[in-house]
């Protein structure tokens, strides 16, 4: 199938050249020259595990990218919308899910052929059957269903292994107006296999989907964070022995026809933390908080899991006051800079409000992560120095904060085992064994 997907961020990179893996021609499209030379020539624009070799494999094998969206659609059976929706703090902007739907239909307008437009970037639910329908019908001046094919297919994506989610998904979702918007859409994933679970509904209800996905997840992590303070404030209960006992139960680890008992993936969400971060769980909670509210509903249970979010960070600085008289002065090392490993994707780091609230309190940081430095430095600036290694990080420090749960992180104890005043190191993601170092402190203990 001959596919033109318009964006080159995490959805639409990785979406484009995982299609051209499965065998289907590929245009990725962008505005940004820059970003399509760097795509030419084999780098990608973001990290993502795994993108950089998938891409050379398939850059002029069924792939390439380019910034003329005319000619990608004209030579495509269907286009799909992966541009950006920028959040103000309460709602998506549509602004560039509007101006492409209106350059699409502006191009359908030329063509005889039957082609299908597709959504694929998070949007609150009703926008495709309504506000992009509007404007490539008026753009186009042709009919939705009879003239071309609307539909909505929302990506499961997570960044750091967002190239194994595309190509071993665990479900495929596709939405469209009418039956025939579906079977293309369903032509689309045909090389995938037929095991996978595929779910064929209205592009609203496929919107909804992904909302609640991620929405079930960031629950998931405030709940277990809300314990894990619970946890600290009664004493001598640790968050860890709490959820182990908790993921053993039937419902979240499962016995295999061979008798091993195996722990469902979602367990890795119920674990203490500093909170989560990134482009899509924060973002789509306030999103779908203020569409439910824009509906008469309060969401009360949604502004909870931010609540307990925003709020966690400050669990950090908490512990250090614990240990030390004053922050002011103290000497600390940031371990991590990125939401989350695999990434160097920066949005709603934790990271962030933790390093200004100790430079708030008087201390200096100094931060570390393996590929985000760069990233991180265009928003903190100078607020922190930057180590060039993690021995560097770890040196001439009073305490360590663990931030994301890089593997290089589950090093540090060997390298400060010996030290004659070892820092104090502040788990804030319980990575670590807290008998692994002489000074240990964790959320949730």
């Amino acid at each position: 199938m001959r596919v033109c997907v318009v964006g080159t961020g995490y959805v639409g990179l990785v979406s484009g050249v995982c299609l051209a893996e499965k065998g289907h021609e590929v245009v990725c499209i962008d505005v940004d020259p820059a970003k399509i030379e760097k795509i030419r020539s084999g780098v990608p624009p973001i990290f993502e595990d795994g993108l950089d070799a998938l891409l050379a494999q398939n850059l002029g094998n069924g792939f390439t990218a380019s910034g003329d969206l005319r000619a990608a659609v004209r030579g495509a059976d269907l286009t799909l919308i992966a541009v950006g929706t920028p959040f103000d703090g309460r709602k998506i902007d549509l602004k560039y899910v509007g101006r492409v739907a209106e350059q699409i239909g502006e191009i359908l307008r030329e063509m005889d052929a039957y082609h299908v437009v597709v959504v694929k970037s998070t949007v609150v639910p009703g926008t495709t059957d309504t506000f992009v329908r509007k404007i490539v019908e008026e753009s186009s001046g042709k009919r939705a269903g009879a003239d071309f094919g609307l539909g909505m297919n929302p990506e499961f994506l997570t960044e750091g292994q967002a190239i194994a989610d595309f190509m071993h998904p665990d479900r495929i979702v596709v939405g469209g107006i009418d039956e025939r918007t579906l079977d293309v859409l369903e032509a689309l994933y045909a090389p995938f296999p037929a095991s996978i679970p595929r779910i064929r509904t209205n592009p609203r209800t496929a919107e909804m989907i992904k909302y609640a996905s991620n929405a079930l997840l960031a629950t998931a992590i405030s709940f277990s964070n809300e314990i894990a303070n619970l946890c600290t404030a009664l004493g001598d209960v640790d968050i860890v022995e709490v959820m182990g006992g908790v993921h053993a139960s039937s419902y979240l680890t499962v016995e295999t026809g061979s008798g091993e008992r195996v722990k469902a993936p979602i367990t890795s969400f119920f674990g203490a933390g500093c909170g989560f971060g990134g482009s899509c769980l924060p973002k789509d909670v306030k999103a779908l908080t203020t569409h439910g509210e824009a509906q008469g509903l309060p969401m009360s249970m949604l502004h909870a899991v931010m609540a307990v979010n925003d709020g966690q960070p400050r669990e950090i600085t908490r512990i250090l006051e614990k240990h030390f008289p004053s922050l002011s002065g103290l000497r600390i090392g940031l371990l991590g800079l990125a939401f989350k490993p695999g990434t160097d994707d920066v949005r709603e780091s934790p990271a962030f409000p933790i390093a200004r609230a100790l430079r708030a309190a008087g201390a200096s940081v100094k931060a570390f992560d393996p590929v985000a430095i760069e990233t991180a430095r265009q928003v903190l600036g100078d607020e922190v120095q930057y180590a060039k290694s993690l021995a560097e990080c770890l040196e001439d420090v009073d305490a360590l904060v663990l931030v994301t749960r890089w593997k290089e992180f589950e090093e540090v104890p060997e390298m400060l085992r010996g030290r004659p005043k070892p820092p104090l190191l502040v788990d804030g993601r319980r990575l670590l064994d807290k008998r692994s170092v002489d000074r240990y402190a964790g959320i949730g203990l």
